[in-house]
Parts: structure tokens; C-alpha cells; sequence
């Protein structure tokens, strides 16, 4: 008998996690809070399954926990689920106060590495010069940046992961993005100024 293939993409063992234990994690909608110290309930009952390395167990816990949606989850009052999604205890407003924190931190960095990658781009733009042929040169530099600014490639739906940095085509501008869900043919990202919104899979890019 073939040994079971293990599971070593975070993305990949949450969704086998949202299998074995529909009740407590999910790929999409709402999440639920967990339950303090769900990974030793997690490593307990999957001790004797060979798909799933405790390691790679702590990184996907770690992954989902950390997504902009499991945080959001995290309101004062909320009921913490364990493995069978029964109703452990209420989260509390340290707790709420944490995951808001951590949010906050999560967006900013977000929003700093897309201003480093607005201004790298920027910067690889050819620079306007011969101020004498100023008339001939300006529609040059005005659709010229568009192209080396951002080259697109694109991407399987099956290879986008959340909080991954994309490219979404609304019309003739592309607009830096962050994965918030994935669903069938449909993914909802977060654009720069904060909107979220739902396109199909073929209006996502990947910087070449």
C-alpha cells in the first residue's frame, strides 16, 4: 500500500484541516475563534495521520490565526470553538484588543511593501530629458512608464494563497492587491485604499 503524499503548503493542510473538522476551521466566510491551546488538541488527534508533520501543523495554525479574516473574528463576546466547534469560552476584550493590534500591524506592512514596490517602479522609469525637444518627447513619456511600470503574469487560481500580494485588472490600470479569500472561481482582495471587492481569478496578476 502507497504511503499517504504529505501536505507541506500551509494553504494546503488548512483546507485538509477544514475537512477533518468542518466545525472549527473554514476556508471561507466567516472564521470562528479557536480555542486556546487548539494545537495540542490538533496534534493529539492528528498523531497517527501521516499527511500532516506537527511543523507543518504550527505553521498552517500559525498562517490561519494571523489572516486578515481569522482576526477580524475576534470580537469580545465571541464564543472560542474547539475541535468539534462546541462553545468553549468568550473571547475577551484583551484578546479583541490584540487581534486588532496585530491587524493594524498586518495592514501596515502590507501598505509599506506596496509603497517600496510603487517607488522602485517609479524609480525604473525613463527619466525626462532634451528639455529642447519637449514637444515631441512628452507623448513618449507618457505611455512609456505604463509598460516597464508594471509587467503582468498570470497566475492559477490554485497557486494564490492569503495575504498574497497580486495585481487586479479594473479596466486599463492594474491595482496593487491582497488576497483576503479564496472561493471556486472568485477572489476577494483588498485593494491599496482599503475597498474590498470580489473579481474572477482571471483579473488577477502577478508582477512578472
Amino acid at each position: 500500500m502507497s504511503e499517504p503524499e504529505k501536505l507541506t503548503k500551509s494553504k494546503d493542510v488548512i483546507a485538509y484541516l477544514a475537512e477533518q473538522f468542518p466545525d472549527c476551521f473554514t476556508i471561507k466566510g466567516d472564521a470562528k475563534p479557536l480555542k486556546i491551546g487548539i494545537f495540542e488538541d490538533l496534534a493529539k488527534r492528528l498523531e497517527d495521520d501521516d499527511k500532516v508533520s506537527k511543523t507543518r501543523l504550527r505553521t498552517a495554525l500559525r498562517h490561519y490565526t494571523n489572516s486578515w479574516r481569522y482576526l477580524y473574528s475576534v470580537k469580545t463576546g465571541a464564543q472560542r470553538v474547539n475541535l468539534d466547534g462546541e462553545q468553549i469560552e468568550a473571547v475577551t476584550e484583551e484578546h479583541q484588543q490584540h487581534a486588532q493590534e496585530t491587524l493594524k500591524e498586518s495592514k501596515a506592512k502590507v501598505a509599506e511593501k506596496n509603497k517600496a514596490t510603487n517607488k522602485a517602479a517609479a524609480k525604473k522609469a525613463p527619466a525626462k530629458d532634451k528639455p529642447e525637444n519637449t514637444a515631441k518627447a512628452k507623448p513618449k513619456t507618457a505611455k512609456k512608464p505604463a509598460k516597464p511600470k508594471v509587467k503582468l503574469a498570470d497566475v492559477e487560481l490554485n497557486k494564490l494563497s492569503v495575504g498574497q500580494q497580486v495585481q487586479v485588472k479594473a479596466g486599463n490600470t492594474p491595482m496593487s492587491a491582497t488576497v483576503l479569500e479564496l472561493d471556486k472561481d472568485d477572489v476577494q482582495v483588498q485593494l491599496q485604499n482599503g475597498l474590498i471587492m470580489k473579481v474572477k481569478a482571471d483579473k488577477i496578476f502577478l508582477r512578472a
